[in-house]
């Protein structure tokens, strides 16, 4: 019994030490202080955003105490309290927002320990009080900095600092939605941790500079929506890695490059809305991971049957419309069980619409508008009330669909009716078997011919029925 009371009462002193170590610890980490430089160039670089009306007033023991900055955060080093992230504009409802008038101070480049930061709709407008990035300073963040962002920034413009080419830690590089102009610098290629760059949406021009021999870990890149010219650099075929690559929306032009066939990892290849040429190369089939791949919109040409599209079994959205494809379309394509978008619409397509596309499990979208296929529509009324509006059959001149099976409302917009046979066979009368056959379209209840070159058959009719109805 004693050993049992002298075992509980140990229990409760390691308890008591322990708890007691704790609040010490966090006590500490609550009261631990900030350099005063540190603090002085937090505040002046915020005020440079935000306006000299902030003074952090209301902030207790210090910007990283029990009352931080909305948007920063902090790291001990040395027992000292460092800003390590600085997030600058309307991201949360009590984030700091930024003034009209703003601007980078030096003092940015004094928070040493920096490791990312964001600038969101700071930059607003396009006309007054423009700014740009200051290519100086940033050395100074090289040790540190691993995350750099400007988000939707209007106002931001000029052209991407050269320096940025120091930045050895950075591994996500963001300038999205901006109005940044000029040719992407080649020092970006100096940066071989960078797992993201983003330079979507800007006023980018010139050629995509072949830098990327060195950016192997390299897994987004996004370059969608500028005016970028020339061809696809080569050295693109390094980023074994890349999970997803974007150049849409831009003026690019040439072959597809035959070294995509190493993109192993890439689910996400989007080229539409380029100037590409020279028909569908076989690399492509080579990209097993794919689960999305856009080439609309572009003067590619070629067969569709080039590819073994059974290769890329992980497509979930394959849209191929505006590229000059003929040829008629791929049995293979029944092969891809995750296909959810499938878009054909606007090349020089072939042949009969095949029903068995319905068998696909996850197909919810199927476009194949402004062909040349021909031929009766034989998908079931399940198929077309499961699509909707979301099947797509117009401007096919010799497409049609069978007016006897479907109801009005599951017809396929601008889809004409088949034509159908009606044969009128009368009884043996003084003038003979008659057995005539007009074609007369469904839809409207009019002879297909031309209306003057019946005008006889009404009263022919009259008088074989009523030769018929003498013969009863």
């Amino acid at each position: 019994m004693r050993n049992f009371k002298a075992f509980g009462h140990a229990i409760i002193s390691l308890f008591i030490i322990s708890l007691s170590a704790r609040c010490h610890g966090q006590v500490e980490l609550d009261t631990a202080p900030m350099e005063k430089a540190e603090r002085d160039a937090l505040f002046s670089t915020i005020q440079g955003f935000v306006g000299n009306w902030w003074n952090g007033s209301d902030l207790y023991p210090d910007p990283c105490g029990w009352t931080p900055i909305q948007g920063v955060s902090c790291d001990l080093f040395d027992g000292f309290w460092y800003v390590t992230v600085l997030n600058i504009g309307p991201i949360h409802e009590n984030s700091l927002r930024c003034a009209k008038n703003l601007e980078f101070r030096p003092h940015l480049f004094e928070l040493k320990h920096l490791k990312s930061l964001s600038l969101f709709k700071c930059f607003k407008s396009q006309r007054r009080h423009q700014v740009t990035i200051p290519n100086a300073n940033w050395e100074n963040l090289a040790g540190s900095l691993e995350s750099l962002e400007f988000r939707s920034n209007t106002g931001l413009v000029g052209k991407i600092p050269s320096s940025f080419g120091i930045l050895k830690k950075l591994q996500s590089l963001v300038l999205l939605e901006n109005s940044l102009t000029g040719e992407i610098p080649p020092d970006i290629g100096n940066l071989n941790k960078l797992k993201r760059l983003v330079l979507a949406e800007n006023n980018f021009s010139g050629h995509i500079p072949d830098i990327f021999s060195a950016l192997g870990d390299l897994l987004i890149l996004d370059l969608s929506r500028n005016s970028l010219s020339g061809s696809l650099p080569l050295t693109l075929g390094c980023l074994t890695s890349l999970l997803k690559l974007d150049v849409s929306n831009n003026h690019l032009e040439g072959n597809l490059l035959k070294e995509f066939a190493y993109l192993k990892n890439l689910t996400l290849l989007d080229l539409g809305n380029n100037r590409f040429s020279g028909g569908l190369t076989l690399s492509i089939q080579e990209m097993y991971s794919l689960e999305e791949m856009v080439l609309s919109k572009n003067a590619i040409g070629g067969d569709i049957n080039t590819l073994k599209w059974e290769n890329l079994h992980n497509l979930v959205s394959l849209d191929l419309s505006n590229m000059g494809l003929k040829g008629e379309i791929p049995e293979s394509i029944l092969e891809l069980k995750r296909l959810r978008f499938l878009g054909l619409g606007d090349n020089n397509l072939t042949g009969n619409l095949s029903p068995k596309l319905s068998t696909l499990p996850c197909l919810n979208a199927l476009y194949v508008s402004g062909n040349n296929l021909a031929g009766e529509l034989k998908f079931s009324m399940e198929f077309y009330g499961k699509m909707g509006t979301r099947f797509g059959a117009w401007n096919n001149p010799n497409l049609c669909y069978p007016l006897e099976v479907l109801p009005t409302s599951h017809v396929p917009f601008g889809v004409k009716p088949c034509q159908q046979e009606i044969k009128l066979v009368e009884s043996n009368t003084n003038a003979g078997n008659v057995n005539k056959t007009f074609h007369s379209t469904a839809s409207s209840g009019l002879m297909s011919h031309d209306p003057n070159d019946f005008w006889w058959t009404f009263p022919l009719i009259m008088l074989l029925i009523l030769n018929s109805y003498i013969g009863l």
